[in-house]
């Protein structure tokens, strides 16, 4: 079972893969391209060229997991990129907006206590 925190990273890959991927390429393809440590914490975001189905991988200390989630209709929005950007970190509740198709556009953030930035 994946269990999604918001003190993890989400690296959120750019470039379309092959879906039908599994750990170890997906896990090669966040070493060498996202320039990161799949045995990490983190968690890595793959979409496939329709944008209509999901992979995220995460290391769990023993193994590698994985979510697909498949849409039946609709795509997966991604936030704006830079033209060179292959992949970006998003923040945990922006990958909720994503799995749960509501447009990133359109959001408005609230003010709320964030310890990080008063750290600054």
């Amino acid at each position: 079972m994946i269990t999604l925190h918001p003190e993890c990273r989400y690296f959120l890959y750019r470039v379309p893969v092959n879906i039908n991927k599994s750990f170890y390429s997906l896990a090669s393809i966040a070493r060498e391209q996202m320039r990161a440590e799949p045995l990490s914490k983190d968690v890595f975001i793959f979409l496939n060229n329709r944008r209509n189905q999901l992979k995220l991988l995460v290391w769990q200390g023993d193994g590698f997991a994985i979510f697909h989630k498949r849409l039946e209709k609709g795509t997966f929005e991604l936030p704006a990129f830079l033209h060179d950007q292959k992949h970006l970190v998003i923040p945990y509740s922006e990958l909720l907006l994503i799995l749960q198709g509501i447009s990133l556009q359109k959001v408005q953030y609230r003010k709320r206590y964030n310890q990080q930035m008063l750290a600054r």
